[in-house]
């Protein structure tokens, strides 16, 4: 059994057991969608072996600095991934490596790395597909347990503006997910103006 396969049922566990209720879109599911993201693109950008198996733990560990608290997040998720990771045998080189592609999703992304781009554009990769209006209801949900009067429409002001501003790193999400992320910025612009 490599590192991954030990390391998925625990993270994956810790995860399901520990995040609060009201994380409808940092959830246990989001995880699992990410690494599956994670998985696809690396495929894409012909990553194997080893830089695949550290892409797909830091995937895992993306999110769970959220069992602590939503603020730097990715910040705590690096501190429990480096505690944890030890006991795993990686080394100090790889686990580096790891934090350096979860801080890549920190919002705004700024990966440093080339798998780092890989995550950071599995994090966001929904934004570009025919799941984005599921998702970012799910994410406007999450952030009424943070912000109670967060109306719709200033929501959708929210996502306008970080659409507009957001860049995928990858040449495949550039290519298969970009021109379809442009659609759905126009279907929120379009919400906007038909309310205004």
């Amino acid at each position: 059994m490599n590192r991954y396969q030990q390391i998925y049922p625990k993270v994956i566990s810790k995860l399901e057991n520990n995040l609060p209720s009201w994380l409808y879109y940092h959830s246990t599911e989001h995880t699992k969608y990410v690494l599956e993201q994670v998985i696809f693109i690396a495929e894409k950008e012909k990553v194997e072996d080893h830089d695949l198996e550290l892409l797909k733990i830091a995937a895992l560990y993306h999110d769970t600095g959220f069992i602590i608290k939503r603020d730097e997040h990715e910040a705590i998720s690096c501190e429990i991934a480096t505690i944890e990771l030890k006991k795993y045998g990686l080394n100090c080189e790889e686990i580096e490596q790891i934090c350096e592609m979860i801080m890549a999703t920190k919002i705004p992304q700024q990966p440093t790395s080339f798998l780092a781009n890989i995550l950071a554009d599995a994090d966001l990769e929904y934004l570009g597909t025919d799941k984005f209006l599921k998702f970012s209801q799910k994410l406007y949900k999450e952030l009424q347990h943070y912000t109670p009067d967060l109306s719709l429409d200033e929501w959708n002001e929210i996502q306008v503006k970080f659409i507009s501003k957001h860049s995928y790193h990858t040449s495949y999400c550039k290519q298969n997910r970009e021109p379809k992320k442009q659609k759905n910025l126009k279907l929120i612009m379009k919400q906007l103006n038909n309310v205004n």
